[in-house]
């Protein structure tokens, strides 16, 4: 596998586009060796699914499109980013407030933790923000524990 490998893919803000974003990863992250049936992609699908789901939401119309985008470097280290034109930037909810919603980015910033990554965002140069998760790259199989040989029992 090379040392660097990204893509991206850019969609509407429509509520339709989040499994899209979701299908989008979890293909992407297969071909790059991530298996579909585990743990770490399923916290990837979530990730993605809140974030582009924030996206959607939050931008209140004024970000008629959203960008994932994906980076593997050196196998190592994911990052995954979720990039709208809309200039206010996630805030986190204090704990008293009472909500259905909102609490996306809480859930995203511990999903990453759990996992040994981070959160950040970053601006862009049209005035927007990219919100990042970085995780590292877990593809290697585990190790099975070798099964023990039976002892005979000694005689004595």
């Amino acid at each position: 596998m090379a040392d660097h490998q990204e893509t991206s893919v850019t969609l509407p803000s429509d509520p339709a586009s989040v499994s899209a974003a979701r299908r989008y990863v979890a293909d992407v992250l297969s071909t790059w060796g991530l298996p579909s049936d585990g743990d770490t992609a399923d916290t990837v699908r979530l990730i993605v699914s809140e974030l582009a789901t924030n996206a959607v939401q939050h931008t209140f119309g004024q970000s008629p499109t959203f960008t994932v985008d994906l980076r593997l470097e050196r196998e190592e280290e994911l990052y995954i980013g979720v990039t709208d034109s809309h200039p206010r930037w996630p805030k986190r909810l204090p704990a008293a407030v009472q909500q259905d919603n909102g609490r996306g980015m809480v859930i995203i910033r511990w999903l990453a933790a759990e996992c040994g990554g981070r959160l950040s965002v970053a601006p862009t140069e049209d005035g927007g923000k990219t919100v990042w998760i970085t995780l590292p790259w877990t593809t290697a199989v585990p190790q099975q524990e070798p099964v023990p040989t039976p002892v005979a029992p000694e005689n004595g």
